[in-house]
């Protein structure tokens, strides 16, 4: 019963989720705001998976922001120089992502704590340092102009309503999606691997398989959320992909909750309504230009210090039965035979 009043909670918060993207869509005909919107989601489709791979895994990641850009490279250059339709290139771009991400992840995951920390900000730095540097094939700073858009059924997402009625319900599959993964065997391993990783191999869980699974599928998400961002705003430079994005992307999964699928969702859209609150005010006030960092900076250590679990976590807890009565509990005894 216990378990049937959790998945009935689960249902009502996705169905109201659905209700309020329809209703703002339906509602809404600013232009900022929708484009707002539409950037927030963007936002929280990378910050969804890296919510997965930080909250439940327990795997820290400072190299988001490049695995981001790789799609956005990606739709770019396939679609502008190659001539191939935009959903192919979103499509190429999200399977070439998860194989770099794939390759540079065996050994990177072997590092722990604060050498992983470091490790994922070098092969996010590397990224984007290819960025601007490749400039025979990525334009460097100047950056590539006049991507295409994407169509559904021969309509041109060309504008900000058209397009937050394609993002959003990606956003809310990909929530679904991650739902599922979380409450599946694989999910419990990932849980045990988060509480203690010793142990949760001891208990037969193939820790270094784990890892790199959840590292690839965030970089995939990462990635498809690039190429929307391509063929959105038609533009891509390396300025958008640097350190201050990755920061940003960690600190919008501390903000709304680790172990929530919702947390990320609603991290990403406080994060970005703040950076959009910083750039307005660093156009009024030029001595604020370049201190977005040190607000992300500022935020995540006030959240880690006073409010650790997060923003949405105390709504979780309202709203899904007592710890004991969800899917078993992620300790390692637990996982046995459930991911062997």
């Amino acid at each position: 019963m216990r378990g049937g009043g959790w998945a009935r909670s689960r249902i009502l918060g996705l169905t109201l989720f659905a209700a309020a993207i329809f209703t703002f869509g339906l509602t809404v005909h600013s232009g900022y705001l929708l484009g707002m919107a539409v950037l927030i989601a963007l936002h929280a489709l990378v910050a969804l998976g890296l919510g997965l791979l930080m909250g439940w895994a327990g795997q820290i990641s400072l190299g988001h922001a490049g695995f981001y850009g790789l799609g956005a490279y990606a739709s770019a250059i396939l679609t502008t120089r190659f001539g191939l339709n935009p959903w192919l290139a979103l499509v190429l771009g999200a399977v070439g992502t998860g194989l770099i991400a794939f390759a540079v992840g065996k050994p990177t995951l072997r590092l722990r704590g604060h050498y992983l920390a470091m490790g994922t900000l070098g092969l996010g730095l590397i990224i984007w340092t290819v960025f601007n540097q490749a400039a025979t094939w990525t334009e460097g700073p100047s950056g590539i102009r006049d991507i295409p858009v994407l169509s559904l059924g021969g309509l041109a997402l060309d504008n900000d309503q058209r397009f937050y009625w394609l993002i959003w319900p990606v956003v809310l599959v990909a929530v679904m999606l991650a739902g599922n993964l979380i409450n599946s065997r694989m999910g419990r391993a990932l849980r045990a691997l988060g509480e203690n990783e010793g142990a949760a191999a001891a208990a037969g869980v193939d820790v270094a398989r784990a890892k790199l699974g959840v590292f690839t599928l965030s970089a995939v998400l990462a990635s498809i959320a690039g190429s929307f961002y391509a063929h959105y705003v038609t533009f891509v430079n390396p300025s958008p992909f640097g350190f201050a994005l990755s920061i940003q992307l960690m600190t919008m999964v501390v903000v709304g909750g680790e172990m929530t699928v919702w947390g990320p969702l609603v991290g990403a859209g406080v994060l970005t309504v703040l950076h959009q609150v910083l750039a307005i005010s660093a156009q009024r006030i030029p001595a604020m230009e370049g201190l977005e960092v040190v607000a992300y900076g500022a935020v995540l250590v006030i959240f880690l210090l006073f409010r650790p679990q997060g923003l949405v976590a105390p709504l979780r807890r309202r709203g899904a039965p007592p710890r004991a009565a969800e899917p078993p509990a992620p300790r390692a005894d637990e996982v046995v035979g459930e991911a062997s």
